[in-house]
């Protein structure tokens, strides 16, 4: 069991049958009155933000997520295969791997997160390399600014990189913010 009042950014904790993580906190004493804690939560399920406030004493219960290193197998279409370390495979939906399907191919290694021994989301690498499949030719002269173009990887996302990247290139993204960070030799 964890108090309110011991609330930090990224615990996380069962609330109404729910499992949420902490994304901002306040502890809010007024004027008058008693003092309170000011809360947005986010299922880790669901991704649904929740504001909540609770009593500093109020007691929930902390919930243990656990994280393994699995390596993205293969799709049948439906279901996305993640081995483990053990060689055992664990299928997800399509809702599970949903976010980290635009960065990540065969063989990629990810983090997926586990509630109770069931998987409920995969996260990719901070940072992946990967080819272009697709980009428009640069036009000479269209660099006096920070102009950019559409490029489509070979995972099939589409994502804004600048004008000198061309098709067939290795580049480097940030899959927290989708951005081009820079060729790769």
């Amino acid at each position: 069991m964890i108090s309110a009042g011991d609330f930090r950014k990224g615990v996380t904790i069962e609330y109404n049958n729910n499992v949420y993580v902490i994304v901002e906190f306040q502890h809010v004493k007024p004027g008058k009155g008693a003092a309170f804690v000011r809360t947005k939560l986010k299922n880790v399920v669901t991704g649904a933000v929740l504001e909540q406030t609770f009593n500093p004493s109020e007691k929930v219960e902390n919930a243990h997520i656990e994280t393994k290193k699995m390596t993205y197998s293969y799709s049948d279409g439906e279901l996305y295969y993640f081995m483990d370390e053990e060689f055992e495979l664990v299928p997800l939906n399509h809702d599970q791997v949903e976010d980290a399907l635009k960065y990540i191919k065969e063989n990629d290694t990810v983090t997926v997160r586990f509630y109770k021994g069931v998987a409920f989301s995969v996260e990719c690498e901070n940072f992946v390399e990967l080819t272009i499949i697709e980009a428009e030719p640069g036009v000479k002269g269209n660099t006096a600014t920070n102009a950019t173009k559409t490029a489509v990887l070979e995972t099939g996302a589409k994502i804004q990189v600048p004008m000198f990247v061309n098709e067939g290139e290795k580049i480097r993204v940030d899959t927290r913010t989708g951005e081009y960070m820079e060729r790769v030799k």
